[in-house]
């Protein structure tokens, strides 16, 4: 089922601001999407209302998200176009088996499934390296698993480079709050921002793992455990739901990581929920 908050904004202003969201000029975005500057101008101020075909149109040129596009229709005055399941949904159970699938291959290495507010969906059971400590407040669902790292009561006390960790997270969560004009993303911005651990430095620096990627160094008994991730994304959704579900993985970053991992598993699954 397709839900959609009732836009508050006429369908020109929303236009408008999208389109000074992505840095375009008029010219710009009539140009890319062939339509005269003259009827985009007359849209943006209600002066002509615009078919369901140019709306359309207008956000795969401004790479919308798939939520904002329906807003943009129900603005409009057109029914949305791109539904919203539920991930439990019948309709999606090739998506939860394709999900699994990567999950449960990539142990014995952590893996979690996330949507785009970084709520947690699923995880394996390789996570509770990382959940082991945290408070129990942060593990009852819904997880934000942005939270779960950098909260001082959750990951944030284990990680050795939480300075650098922490810079890495906020700048990709602002990226993100900024180029999909999200609220929520926004609001979980300046809560992390809040909490304390430094900025870390502009260019990693250390071993080669380090230079290649930010790593994630964890605290593990006496020792270190060393990660760099990777983010999986739905490459062509059409729905609300899949466009926002990302696998974020965690690969050894060096040997003695793996070596580890590889001893430990399997591991107890994590206790969320």
């Amino acid at each position: 089922m397709t839900t959609v908050t009732m836009p508050s904004r006429p369908v020109g202003t929303l236009l408008r601001d999208w389109r000074r969201v992505r840095g375009m000029s008029q010219l710009d975005l009539s140009i890319e999407a062939g339509v005269s500057t003259r009827h985009l101008s007359f849209v943006e101020t209600g002066r002509s209302q615009p078919s369901r075909e140019l709306l359309m149109r207008l956000g795969e040129h401004l790479d919308l998200p798939l939520a904002a596009r329906n807003v943009m229709l129900l603005a409009g005055g057109y029914a949305p176009a791109f539904p919203a399941h539920e991930l439990a949904d019948p309709e999606l159970t090739p998506v939860r088996a394709a999900v699994r699938r990567i999950l449960d291959g990539h142990h014995p290495y952590p893996a979690v499934l996330v949507d785009r507010h970084w709520q947690l969906l699923e995880a394996n059971p390789t996570v509770a390296l990382f959940t082991a400590d945290a408070h129990p407040d942060l593990l009852t669902p819904p997880v934000n698993v942005l939270r779960l790292s950098l909260h001082p009561d959750g990951m944030a006390p284990r990680i050795r480079n939480l300075a650098q960790w922490r810079a890495h997270l906020l700048k990709r969560l602002r990226h993100q709050a900024q180029t999909t004009s999200d609220p929520v993303l926004s609001a979980l911005h300046d809560e992390l921002r809040g909490y304390p651990g430094g900025d870390g430095p502009a260019e990693p620096a250390g071993d080669l793992a380090a230079r290649v990627a930010v790593p994630l160094r964890f605290r593990h008994g006496d020792g270190e455990l060393s990660f760099f991730s990777t983010t999986t994304l739905f490459g062509t959704p059409l729905d609300v739901t899949v466009s926002g579900l990302a696998v974020e993985a965690f690969f050894p970053a060096d040997p003695a990581t793996a070596e580890t991992l590889r001893d430990l598993a399997p591991v107890t699954p994590p206790r969320i929920g």
